[in-house]
């Protein structure tokens, strides 16, 4: 009896492991295609389209040993290795604190492109100075962490992000700095003695942080966006046509389900993505009718060094081929591509 007791523990521990233990590998797949107009509400807005606005997501897991080996086996699920998918000495709740950020910047780059697209007048704030990444070992080890927002440094207000460059390039190694911060909307203040930038060529002293500006914008007509679960740049350009469809009396959709995805840059230009064609095969199992791609240009140069290297554009023509899908494929360089061949189709 305590022999076949031994021998279910075994099996039990070896079950948990195999279904439990993280290894250091993603699996992505397809994932789902959302009603942009769940996401996005602007102040007496036009919403009686016919049609709909749809972002799409591709699912991303960390492996387990066994989701690791059925993934092999499966055609629509890709193996990535950490560093594929985090940035160097960049841990878990970094690299989340990451996507936030890029979400949260795909947002004000669609405010403020749809509203200049729209003739309207936008209001760009500076809030401070966004902590991405805290470096281990560097001055800022254990008293800054990732998503700190900075706003002054020795008193001074920060009002750009060069702001922080100039007022800390005159320390020297051991000279402290008085950092006020915004963590979890609430102010603090820390005293941080400077040291030598880890793994930098540079011999300088520094906070050993990396970062970006954080800018909030403000329109008229209001515009809140409640995008919680979502993270990364890819729906920007969805985000930019949906905010646009409720500000124009005009249903851009024309009674279409439209889909898309691309990162919204602050030109107006569509920027590349990852997992495009889990996106395609998402979008048409979601019954979705048309479908805006990146046209990003692959240079000569690039081709050279990744010879399997392809635009996103080439890569959901590619996947929708493959399973064959009617769905319409349609290449955009910039919003005005999405918005121009949208004003051309018929109505349904």
């Amino acid at each position: 009896m305590k022999k076949k007791i031994s021998i279910y523990s075994v099996l039990l521990v070896v079950i948990c492991f195999l279904m439990l233990y993280r290894l250091d590998a993603y699996i992505m797949k397809p994932g789902s295609a959302y009603d942009v107009s769940k996401f996005v509400n602007v102040e007496n807005n036009h919403t009686d389209d016919k049609g709909s606005m749809s972002l799409m997501t591709v699912a991303m897991q960390q492996a387990t040993p066994f989701s690791y080996l059925w993934a092999k086996t499966q055609k629509y699920q890709k193996l990535m290795d950490i560093t594929q998918v985090r940035n160097p000495m960049e841990d878990e709740e970094e690299y989340n604190v990451r996507q936030y950020k890029l979400m949260s910047d795909s947002q004000f780059n669609a405010k403020y492109i749809a509203f200049q697209k729209a003739g309207l007048q936008t209001k760009i704030l500076f809030n401070g100075v966004f902590v991405l990444n805290v470096l281990d070992g560097g001055a800022s080890d254990n008293l800054l962490k990732a998503g700190d927002e900075i706003i002054e440094v020795d008193g001074q207000k920060i009002s750009n992000q060069q702001m922080l460059v100039d007022l800390l390039k005159p320390k020297q190694l051991g000279d402290k700095a008085t950092i006020k911060f915004i963590r979890n909307k609430k102010e603090q203040e820390v005293t941080i003695t400077l040291k030598e930038i880890p793994e930098s060529e540079e011999k300088r002293a520094g906070l050993g942080i990396s970062y970006t500006e954080s800018k909030s914008i403000e329109t008229n007509p209001n515009v809140t966006m409640k995008t919680e679960d979502i993270g990364g740049p890819s729906a920007g350009l969805m985000f930019t046509l949906e905010i646009l469809d409720q500000l124009l009396e005009e249903d851009l959709t024309k009674g279409y389900a439209v889909a898309g995805t691309g990162e919204m840059l602050a030109d107006g230009s569509v920027g590349r993505i990852g997992g495009i064609d889990y996106k395609i095969i998402a979008a048409d199992r979601d019954d979705m009718e048309i479908f805006f791609a990146p046209d990003d240009e692959i240079t000569p140069e690039m081709k050279a060094k990744y010879p399997e290297l392809e635009s996103n554009y080439d890569t959901a023509v590619r996947t929708a081929k493959e399973i064959g899908t009617k769905m319409k494929i349609v290449p955009v360089k910039t919003v005005d591509d999405a918005i121009e061949y949208l004003k051309q189709l018929q109505p349904k």
